[in-house]
């Protein structure tokens, strides 16, 4: 699976650009999942507004929510035969995956969603049929360049006794933890069955900052609280179009890439009008913008190319494609509570 990812980055198709066919008529309120901060932007300039103005009697509310507290809402709406409170929602590989064991997902019409056919297929197979690939970010090391005088190159490098108490790590019940706890397992002879590396790892890394979730983490960054972690590309290029010395780099072996699928959530009142919001997050307008500076998230429309101010950020050429690591979620998704679990008792404050 590894290999077809990377192979799905590195060649692109042809085609022209297709439209769904407009899907009007409906009044009321959809209710997406978005990200925090200004990551919630690309949603909200680039996804949501066209569609508003497309459809006058329509209104889209983005709710922020980085832990995943709305399907404990949707489990309960259904459990009670009513429609979900939630209508679409990003999830990276891992939720997604859980989702789809829990039932609580719509499956995709691929009539109603044509630009589908002009993303990286690699990523649309590991969709399983719901929802769209609408984006990708890596995992690697953001540091403060005014504080950290040599510049990191490995995953290693955050174990430099200079940065002891200065790390900031968040919490394995975000994909971003999750993430660095599978490259600390491998980095040390584990890998996703075998994560008992990583705790030993991360507890020679003590004493380190813990944040309770990715855009916490970044706001250690501003106060000046850490100066060196593994963040979002996303998150640190955000940070750094603030203005704020913050730096990041793809370590070696390898930054991790996670695809961020937008699905449609079952019991939804708006399922048929959703996929048109599903057909806009691929557009080529729409991964062209949020690709863009200060956001910098990995395009999955191949007709869209890397901009070259996004260089630090995504990966721009054939090697660097080839050295990005991938988790194996199946193995993890199913014992993610315990590793959490395991978290909250060892490292929580």
């Amino acid at each position: 699976m590894r290999q077809a990812v990377i192979l799905g980055l590195c060649f692109g198709v042809l085609g022209a650009m297709m439209v769904a066919p407009p899907l009007s008529g409906q009044s009321g309120e959809i209710v997406m999942i978005s990200y925090a901060g200004p990551s919630q932007e690309p949603h909200r300039f680039y996804l949501v507004e066209p569609f508003q103005q497309a459809h006058p009697g329509l209104t889209v509310r983005l709710v922020p929510d980085e832990a995943g507290e709305y399907v404990a809402r949707v489990q309960a709406a259904l459990a009670a035969s009513r429609p979900s409170p939630v209508d679409l929602a990003p999830n990276g590989e891992p939720p997604h995956l859980r989702l789809i064991g829990l039932g609580l997902l719509e499956r995709t019409n691929t009539d109603l969603v044509p630009n589908l056919k002009l993303a990286y297929q690699a990523f649309v197979e590991k969709s399983q049929g719901y929802g769209v690939p609408a984006t990708y970010s890596l995992i690697g090391i953001a540091y403060n360049s005014q504080k950290v005088t040599k510049v990191p190159t490995s995953w290693k490098d955050l174990w430099d006794p200079a940065y002891r108490g200065k790390v900031g790590l968040t919490s394995s019940s975000s994909n971003l933890g999750l993430g660095f706890l599978v490259a600390a397992a491998k980095m040390n002879g584990g890998d996703e069955a075998n994560l008992e590396p990583a705790w030993q790892a991360i507890r020679s890394l003590q004493p380190f900052v813990i944040a309770p979730n990715p855009t916490a983490l970044a706001q250690l960054f501003e106060r000046e609280e850490i100066v060196i972690a593994p963040l979002w590309s996303t998150d640190a290029a955000v940070l750094a179009s603030k203005g704020l010395p913050i730096k990041f780099v793809k370590p070696q072996p390898g930054a991790i890439a996670i695809v961020s699928f937008l699905s449609i959530i079952k019991g939804s009142q708006f399922t048929q009008i959703a996929h048109e919001l599903l057909n806009r997050v691929l557009s080529e307008e729409y991964q062209s913008k949020a690709a863009a500076k200060p956001y910098f998230f990995g395009p999955t429309n191949v007709k869209v190319a890397v901009p070259p101010e996004a260089a630090d950020y995504i990966p721009t050429t054939l090697n660097e494609i080839r050295r990005l690591q991938t988790v194996n979620w199946p193995v993890i998704v199913p014992v993610r509570a315990a590793i959490v679990e395991r978290w909250n008792r060892e490292f929580a404050r």
